[in-house]
């Protein structure tokens, strides 16, 4: 099997109708009939929300996974190598299974265009070849992470799930899913149904409340975040790992480094808890091995020395009040320079407002392939209200060598904004 075929494959994918987002659930559940429906074979914990939704898959991967479980893991974006969306027993999808995997979609989507039907999007191919690799490895349970939204996300598609857990909800994408907390919340709680257990982080009220109404109309068990249990235990500071008491659990270590991690891992606690109910068996040894040993690229994540690189996917208002926390509890003290990358439909003005005035410098590129990107030019205008010390790069590469320089060995270069950016900064 040759790269080169692998890289047609992911090309017919991801170019499937110019990558346009397009919501709804007939034309995934057409393709998926079109293959023999494979996603009705498989167990799954369905997670949707705005901010913390990844983190809380990884804790709760590394947990089912320590318990003995063969767990498949399904994730958008990819953060280093596209591949990765596709993930069992820690590998991701061969480039071999992936040609392959592709080759049935593609048949099934042509046959679907002969009978007329509309043909599916980049997002509904690449979530039915999830469906098709799991099943063809025999996955004990699948963790599936929703594109956007929930109710019309494509991977809505399943039958009900053992869980549903939704992550912190805040504002994000409301071209699509609404202009207040309310509706983006009703959007994601489309992924409750009956038969399934609900577990929710804390939420802000608007989003709680509409989350529980959905939960009590499929008369589902219901789990939620005890805010007020999560307890902190210092450690060294500036030290990349935490420790944090939750409930009976006492001094739970994780390697999710942002005090935002506390409340995502106590998210997958409870999860863990509402799975024990329904019947998995997860010791404390596996939870709280699990909850060590999980690990998720791009968050808050330190991917070298001298001077320190840390690369976050804060893209939104929640994030990025998220990632300046970190910064002053980890970085006090220390010249801080930012590489900024933005989408044009991300808050990129509200996350500038809440993070430039931190760095000592900022650097802003444009995320290259990606109609979506803004432009480095437009995105260092914004900034500049708020850091006058702000540069447009002519590319990601010149931005990061010239960070370094600035930066001196002591310093930190923090890498943020849009996920999609930063697969072409960091090599895994």
């Amino acid at each position: 099997m040759s790269s080169a075929e692998c890289d047609a494959a992911i090309e017919y994918i991801t170019t499937l109708k110019g990558g346009s987002i397009n919501p709804g659930l007939e034309r995934i559940a057409d393709l998926l009939e079109t293959m023999g429906n494979p996603e009705k074979d498989l167990r799954f914990i369905h997670l949707a929300g705005t901010n913390g939704k990844g983190s809380t898959l990884a804790f709760l991967y590394s947990v089912l996974t320590e318990a003995g479980y063969r767990v498949g893991r399904y994730t958008s974006p990819a953060v280093f190598n596209y591949r990765e969306r596709f993930t069992v027993g820690k590998r991701m999808i061969s480039e071999k299974d992936f040609v392959k995997g592709t080759e049935i979609v593609r048949a099934a989507a042509e046959e679907m265009a002969e009978k007329g039907k509309d043909t599916p999007s980049a997002f509904e191919a690449e979530t039915a070849l999830a469906f098709w690799y799991f099943k063809e490895k025999a996955c004990d349970i699948v963790l599936l992470e929703t594109g956007m939204g929930g109710r019309l996300d494509a991977t809505n598609v399943i039958p009900a799930p053992m869980a549903a857990v939704i992550a912190s909800v805040s504002y994000d994408h409301m071209n699509f899913l609404g202009d207040t907390l309310e509706k983006i919340a009703g959007e994601k709680a489309g992924i409750i149904k009956p038969g399934s257990a609900v577990v929710s982080a804390k939420q802000h009220e608007e989003a709680g409340s509409v989350i529980k109404k959905a939960a009590e109309q499929a008369k589902t068990e219901y789990y939620e975040v005890d805010e007020g249990a999560i307890k902190d235990r210092k450690v060294a500071k500036g030290a990349l790992y935490q420790l944090f008491d939750y409930k009976d659990y006492k001094k739970i270590k994780i390697g999710l480094v942002g005090k935002y991690q506390l409340k995502n891992a106590a998210l997958a606690i409870e999860a863990a808890q509402a799975l024990r109910d329904k019947g998995l068996k997860i010791t404390d040894s596996a939870l709280l091995k699990g909850l060590e040993n999980a690990v998720w690229p791009g968050r808050f994540q330190k991917v070298s020395d001298k001077p320190c690189v840390i690369v976050d996917g804060a893209h939104n208002e929640e994030a990025a009040e998220r990632l300046a926390e970190s910064i002053d509890y980890y970085f006090t003290n220390r010249n801080i320079v930012y590489i900024m990358g933005m989408l044009k439909d991300k808050e990129y003005e509200k996350v500038s407002r809440i993070t430039a005035e931190k760095a000592n410098c900022i650097f802003t590129v444009t995320t290259p392939n990606n109609p979506r990107a803004l432009n480095a030019i437009e995105l260092a205008e914004t900034v500049r209200h708020f850091n006058k010390n702000v540069t447009a790069a002519d590319s990601i590469d010149e931005a990061f060598e010239m960070a370094k320089m600035v930066a001196g060995t002591g310093g930190v270069v923090i890498v943020f904004g849009s996920l999609s950016f930063l697969r072409y900064l960091v090599k895994k």
